[in-house]
């Protein structure tokens, strides 16, 4: 949890990138991480230095030996690449040094031939200000000290410099390109609460933007193997660990290596999604740059889960859409659920974020989708959100829904989510009544307290009804409301209360006559 200080320092940062010139949050946020992981990279360099000194066994620094700048083939002490020793240079001397020599390095820190090279490849460092540039090294070195007093009072440090990097994206308040928006962290929480993702399973995404759900099911893994002991509550009622029970290194290098694959078609969010994931300690990440929905792109049958808030309300050329995907239609948000489908493995599990219209549209797109997900897979829940969940980016009804590729669909589970421990206004302050733990243990109890009673805030509907509903999956098509009719009087009744206002009116008049 961050700190107010941080909270703070973070406002202060932003503020200084947009009085120095550089106001588009994307371009702000891309140059800042660039920072954070020049300074990250630095610090982790130090630790497992002194870590081998401490355990006597072997570490070679990526700090160590000389630098060929590719431009001039100079060649440079990679000490002097790190954060510690240029934020001690001269305010336009630093601003050099970053710009042709230790950006140049940073671009290469994984291998020439590292999926974070080749989308680095283009990268600009264009801070042009020494002022800005030392403003923003002194804040991020406060900031990291602020991490360290949370990491000593508790914290995990990954869980602070995870809040921090996702304060700072949530100032990218505007909706991007084909109604990308960033999915509350919460909201990741829940949904990977609902697939439950396992280590030695490959986690994808199709449409990852800066890396959240992959974030999310990392983190998950890594809970699911902590010690009770060690386990905390964070702000939204989820328990969190750090994985203190995964001592096998081999299972570490294949968490952290060929379990999370994301997908983007914007190279901007490939690169903050790259250093995202890197920051947060999965070190060889793999994000790429491709259309999944386009012809470029043929991962049938890789995944064993999906997590995804794919663009609303997108569109894409008919010649472009991948002949693998049957429906016939351009919208993104039904194209991208189709994506889905075909990259789970037979009995690989998903969770996706559609708007409500997937759920009721009347189109022979709308109904083959849901037609698809109840025949071809196992649907098993619909968790309908209120409205504001999305906002500011947007204000659209939302909702989660969750099935597993093959198997036979028998019944679904409906949650109406009423609160996500969130004002559902623009502000977004945090409120006292929050559904989502109550919906993350409804569901696993789902099939022992199996409810029909579609008063309450869940219940199954069979599949048989929801095909004769033309395979309407909006929860507002089942949900039963109590209502009371009003009562009203008798016509008599009200004729005499008429009648005895009548005579109140006379008596008053007759009153202000005799006045006059």
């Amino acid at each position: 949890m961050l700190t107010p200080k941080m909270k703070s320092l973070i406002s202060q940062l932003w503020n200084n990138f947009w009085a120095g010139g550089i106001a588009n949050p994307l371009t702000a946020i891309e140059q800042i991480s660039y920072l954070l992981f020049m300074r990250r990279l630095d610090e982790i360099d130090s630790k497992l230095k002194k870590d081998a000194e401490w355990t006597g066994e072997k570490y070679t620094s990526v700090f160590e030996g000389k630098f060929i700048l590719p431009t001039t083939k100079e060649k440079l002490d990679r000490q002097t690449l790190r954060w510690s020793h240029f934020k001690q240079l001269e305010g336009g001397e630093m601003l050099t040094h970053v710009q042709t020599k230790a950006f140049p390095f940073i671009k290469q820190v994984n291998g020439e031939n590292s999926v974070f090279a080749k989308y680095m490849a283009d990268a600009v460092f264009i801070i042009p200000k020494p002022s800005l540039l030392v403003e923003a090294v002194s804040i991020i070195d406060a900031l990291y000290a602020e991490i360290e007093k949370q990491t000593q009072a508790g914290q995990t440090f990954h869980d602070t410099q995870g809040d921090m990097y996702e304060f700072l994206l949530a100032e990218i308040s505007s909706s991007g390109k084909n109604g990308q928006f960033r999915t509350p962290r919460h909201i990741i929480k829940l949904m990977c609460e609902l697939v439950s993702p396992k280590i030695g399973e490959t986690i994808g995404d199709p449409a990852c933007g800066t890396g959240g759900f992959l974030l999310g099911a990392y983190q998950h893994i890594l809970t699911t193997h902590t010690s009770k002991n060690h386990m905390t509550k964070d702000e939204d009622g989820f328990e969190r660990g750090f994985g203190d029970k995964l001592t096998d290194q081999r299972l570490w290098t294949d968490l952290r290596e060929k379990t999370f694959f994301g997908y983007d078609f914007d190279t901007t969010m490939v690169r903050i999604g790259l250093m995202n994931l890197m920051l947060h300690g999965i070190t060889y990440p793999n994000i790429e740059r491709v259309d999944t929905l386009s012809k470029k792109y043929n991962e049938d049958n890789q995944y064993d889960v999906v997590l995804a808030n794919p663009p609303f309300k997108g569109s894409i050329d008919a010649g472009d859409i991948n002949e693998n995907l049957s429906l016939k239609t351009k919208k993104t948000e039904l194209l991208f659920v189709n994506r889905i489908i075909n990259s789970l493995k037979i009995g690989g599990r998903a969770t996706v974020i559609v708007p409500d219209g997937v759920l009721f549209g009347s189109s022979n797109a709308h109904k083959s989708l849901r037609k698809m997900l109840i025949e071809d897979c196992e649907l098993q829940g619909v968790v309908s959100m209120p409205s504001g969940v999305f906002k500011p980016y947007a204000g659209v009804s939302t909702a989660i829904v969750v099935f597993v590729k093959g198997g036979t669909t028998e019944r679904v589970w409906f949650y109406d989510m009423q609160a996500d421990g969130y004002s559902l206004d623009d502000k977004r302050d945090r409120i006292e009544v929050n559904d989502l733990p109550d919906i993350v243990n409804e569901w696993k109890a789902r099939n022992k307290n199996a409810n029909d009673d579609r008063k309450a805030k869940h219940f199954f509907v069979p599949v048989n009804e929801i095909i004769d509903n033309k395979y309407d999956l909006s929860i507002n098509r089942y949900k039963e409301i109590d209502y009371t009719p009003p009562k009203y009087d008798k016509p008599e009744v009200i004729l005499g209360k008429i009648e005895e206002n009548n005579k109140a009116i006379e008596a008053d008049i007759d009153k202000l006559k005799g006045l006059l």
